[in-house]
C-alpha cells in the first residue's frame, strides 16, 4: 500500500515537474517558431506551424552585423566574470574562514543592494560614465556587470566555502602555505564545482542584462541585448524579425547551458550532500 502511495506521488511530481517545465519554455519555443514565419503570417495569430521561411533571419542579418554583437556580448560576459571572481574568491574566504560580528550584516547589505530598482541610480551612473569617457564601450560594461552581480557571486561562494573543513587551511599554514597559496591553490581546487557553477550563472546573467546594455551603449560595445532592442521602431514590431533577433540572441546561452547543465546542478547542490 505504502509502495502504491509512493508510486503515485512519483508519477504525479513528475507531470507537475513536466507541465512546471512546459509552460516555462513555450514562450522560447514560439519566439522560435515564430521567427520561421513571414511578417504577414506572424501578424496573423496564435499558430504553432511555421511557414520554414528563413526571410527574417536574412533580413535581421542583412540590418545590422550580428556577429559583431556576439563578440560583445561573449567578451562583456566573461570579462564581467572573471573580474567579478578576481573580487569575490578573497572577499568569500575571508568572510567563511574569519568572519567577524560584521559578516552577515555585511552580507545582507551587499544582497540588499540587488532589491534597489536600477532606474533609482540611473542618472549617477551615466553621468559617472560620460565623465570617465566609459560610455558605449566594452570597459565600461564590464564595470558595470560585474558590480551588479558581484554580490550574488560573493554570496554563492562564500556558502561553498563555508561547506569546506577549516582544518585543511589550518593544514596548509602549518606547512608552510602564504595567503595566496592557501587561495589558489588549496582552497579553489577544493571549491571547483561550486566556483564553475558560480561563473555559468554569472555569464548567464550578464549575457541577459538589458537594462545597463541598451542605456550605457549605442553602437560600438552594444551586446546581443541591445541588438534585439534594435528591431523595435517608431513604425512599429516586426514580430518575425524581432523572433529570429532573440533567437540568434538566446541560441548561444541556451546551447552553452545545455550542455553544462550536470556541472551547474553539481554546483548548485555543491555541499548540500555529505
Amino acid at each position: 500500500m505504502a509502495r502504491a502511495v509512493s508510486t503515485r506521488r512519483t508519477v504525479a511530481f513528475t507531470i507537475a515537474a513536466w507541465i512546471i517545465a512546459l509552460v516555462i519554455f513555450f514562450p522560447i519555443l514560439y519566439t522560435i517558431i515564430t521567427s520561421f514565419k513571414s511578417e504577414t503570417e506572424a501578424i496573423q495569430g496564435f499558430n504553432l506551424i511555421p511557414s520554414g521561411t528563413v526571410e527574417s533571419y536574412a533580413a535581421v542579418q542583412a540590418q545590422s552585423n550580428y556577429f559583431k554583437f556576439f563578440l560583445n556580448s561573449v567578451i562583456i560576459s566573461i570579462g564581467s566574470t572573471l573580474l567579478a571572481l578576481l573580487i569575490a574568491v578573497p572577499a568569500a574566504w575571508s568572510m567563511a574562514f574569519a568572519p567577524t560580528r560584521r559578516t552577515k550584516d555585511i552580507l545582507m547589505w551587499m544582497l540588499s543592494t540587488k532589491m534597489m530598482p536600477a532606474v533609482a541610480v540611473l542618472v549617477p551612473i551615466y553621468l559617472l560614465f560620460r565623465d570617465f569617457g566609459l560610455l558605449d564601450s566594452r570597459i565600461g560594461l564590464t564595470v558595470m556587470l560585474t558590480m551588479i552581480n558581484l554580490p550574488i557571486v560573493i554570496w554563492m561562494l562564500y556558502t561553498y566555502f563555508r561547506e569546506i573543513p577549516g582544518e585543511i587551511l589550518e593544514a596548509a599554514r602549518m606547512d608552510g602555505a602564504s595567503l595566496w597559496g592557501e587561495i589558489v591553490y588549496v582552497l579553489t581546487p577544493m571549491a571547483v564545482p561550486g566556483i564553475a557553477s558560480t561563473m555559468l550563472l554569472n555569464i548567464i546573467l550578464a549575457w541577459n542584462e538589458a537594462f545597463w546594455t541598451i542605456r550605457l551603449t549605442t553602437t560600438n560595445a552594444a551586446p546581443l541585448t541591445a541588438f534585439i532592442a534594435s528591431f523595435s521602431s517608431p513604425q512599429g514590431l516586426f514580430w518575425a524579425k524581432l523572433s529570429a533577433a532573440s533567437t540568434l540572441a538566446i541560441a548561444p546561452i541556451l546551447i552553452m547551458g545545455w550542455f553544462s547543465q550536470k556541472q551547474l546542478v553539481r554546483g548548485l547542490t555543491f555541499g548540500a550532500v555529505k
